[in-house]
């Protein structure tokens, strides 16, 4: 298999009570296991047709692999993106970055939840690198994959799947976006934000 199924590098209690155990099992274990199913099974697919030499069905593939593929990124980004040893306020280059290009903490945290709480349907909320205008910007992603221009790579994002939070907040978006700040891994968020800037510095 091309892809696998991270493991998480917690248990699946140990976001309690932000995240409830059984959301993160069921999160992890079913919904982000069946996006790896779904983006080898439509690489296998492209592979036959290729073979075959029969794409008659290759615009729905692609489609299949990029929605696929995007759940199966966003996932790793955001199991890593928060700890049970999360929350506050960052520090270092990222809490320097905010301050540079949303105000303050304070700013970009209701810029963050305005994004995340209007978003319809489902997708994310994303905090990204800019690659070509070097800068922090923050986008709504619809579904998996949709809309987000080409470039962005993601250091901060919160799945608004109802998958994500309907099991412990139900239909009150607004307490999970809240909960969730207090699990968030800025040392993560700080190495993605400095990776992101270095690939975008050898890309120039």
């Amino acid at each position: 298999m091309t892809y696998t199924l991270p493991d998480l590098d917690y248990d699946y209690g140990a976001l309690a009570p932000h995240i409830a155990p059984e959301i993160m099992e069921l999160h992890h274990s079913k919904h982000h296991a069946a996006y790896v199913k779904g983006i080898n099974d439509a690489l296998e697919q492209l592979a036959a047709a290729r073979d075959k030499g029969d794409l008659g069905a290759v615009n729905k593939l692609s489609k299949d692999a990029a929605f696929h593929l995007g759940g199966h990124i966003n996932h790793s980004v955001f199991w890593k993106n928060m700890s049970p040893d999360g929350g506050g306020e960052p520090d270092g280059d990222i809490a320097a970055a905010l301050d540079e290009y949303f105000g303050s903490f304070d700013g970009f945290k209701k810029h963050f939840n305005a994004v995340a709480n209007g978003i319809q349907g489902s997708g994310w909320s994303m905090l990204v690198w800019d690659t070509l205008g070097q800068r922090l910007n923050i986008n709504q992603l619809f579904d998996q994959q949709g809309n987000l221009p080409a470039g962005q790579i993601p250091v901060l994002q919160l799945d608004m799947w109802e998958h994500a939070f309907y099991l412990q907040y139900k239909n009150v978006k607004g307490d999970y976006v809240n909960a969730w700040w207090n699990v968030v891994n800025w040392t993560d968020v700080n190495e993605r934000f400095a990776k992101a800037k270095a690939a975008s510095d050898a890309l120039a």
